[in-house]
């Protein structure tokens, strides 16, 4: 197995360093993900185990503990969830191509570049920062314990077969959370 395509099983530490550390992580199977030399399939499940485990941990634990703890706006918490959608919308493109090869992977793997890499960097901008700012290292720890159990528990729950994207994307559709773009 690919080194690359470990997805880290970590149990505690500040809640900021474990988001950061995922966030690398995507930003390196993006990378193996352009590379036609890579069992492309291969990255393709990975980032998408990943990116829900990732995303769910979030939404469950960490925009609402900051929202509780005024780190961040509602607002701010809404537009996280749907920049994950968004992305997740993406994946499923790419999670449905019979073929890793060819324009059309090409195509929808920068469509999921593009999708992500906006979102890694707004979330470390205003949510991330202000997080740091205004949240205890006692919550953040007590945050990250949270968030590497969930994240954790949805990684041993397959969570990125395409079944379980395509429902995440259908809910976050019908629930009004993906523009109609």
């Amino acid at each position: 197995m690919n080194p690359s395509l470990d997805l880290g099983r970590p149990g505690t530490g500040d809640v900021i360093k474990l988001i950061l550390d995922d966030h690398r992580r995507f930003e390196e199977l993006l990378r193996l993900l352009r590379d036609s030399s890579e069992d492309r399939d291969a990255v393709r499940r990975a980032f998408a185990t990943l990116h829900v485990a990732h995303a769910e941990a979030e939404e469950q634990f960490v925009y609402p503990t900051l929202r509780r703890k005024d780190a961040i706006t509602e607002h701010e918490a809404e537009h996280g969830e749907e920049e994950h959608a968004e992305a997740e919308q993406a994946l499923l493109a790419v999670l449905e191509l019979e073929e890793t090869a060819g324009e059309s992977f090409d195509d929808a793997v920068e469509n999921l570049a593009t999708a992500v890499n906006h979102h890694l960097t707004e979330e470390e901008l205003t949510i991330l920062n202000p997080a740091r700012d205004q949240v205890s290292a006692q919550v953040r720890s007590e945050l990250g314990e949270r968030f590497a159990t969930e994240r954790n528990k949805q990684i041993d729950g397959d969570c990125g077969r395409v079944e379980n994207v395509r429902r995440i994307v259908e809910r976050a559709d019908n629930e009004g959370i993906l523009d109609d773009e």
